[in-house]
């Protein structure tokens, strides 16, 4: 297994929730999505959510390291939860400026995350942090 973040807490196979945090690089987008992959199998999730659980927490992650000019030092929180048959992905940072999806030109490369994570999850929203400062962005997907 890959070496973890000191910060991140192991894959919890009974638990409703798991939840790591990640310094605000590029890179810990990447991390998260194998940590997702890992936590998923633990609850036996598989198929279609588990690609589109990936695919939210991407853009999720990737407009938090992009977007939310966050203090230097601070790291992003990523919590997964089940509950009544949906699955949440959750990203937090300690920005406190809301999201917005835009309408981007059909020949801009970004601008469309947001959109898309509309499109994919059930419903999605923004949130004050629950712990600290900023806010968390989520998206909820049905399970099964």
């Amino acid at each position: 297994m890959p070496n973890r973040h000191e910060t991140e807490a192991p894959v919890a196979t009974d638990s409703l929730e798991a939840w790591w945090q990640f310094p605000s690089s590029p890179r810990s987008a990447g991390r998260a999505r194998v940590l997702l992959r890992e936590q998923l199998a633990a609850w036996n999730v598989e198929g279609e959510v588990v690609q589109i659980a990936e695919l939210l927490l991407s853009e999720l992650a990737t407009n938090v390291i992009q977007h939310a000019r966050t203090p230097a030092g601070r790291e992003i929180g990523v919590r997964l939860a089940r509950y009544d048959g949906m699955l949440r992905v959750e990203v937090a940072d300690a920005n406190n400026r809301r999201p917005e999806p835009r309408s981007a030109p059909s020949d801009d490369e970004g601008g469309r995350g947001l959109t898309l994570v509309a499109a994919l999850a059930e419903r999605w929203g923004c949130c004050p942090r629950r712990h600290g400062i900023g806010k968390s962005v989520w998206a909820e997907l049905k399970l099964g």
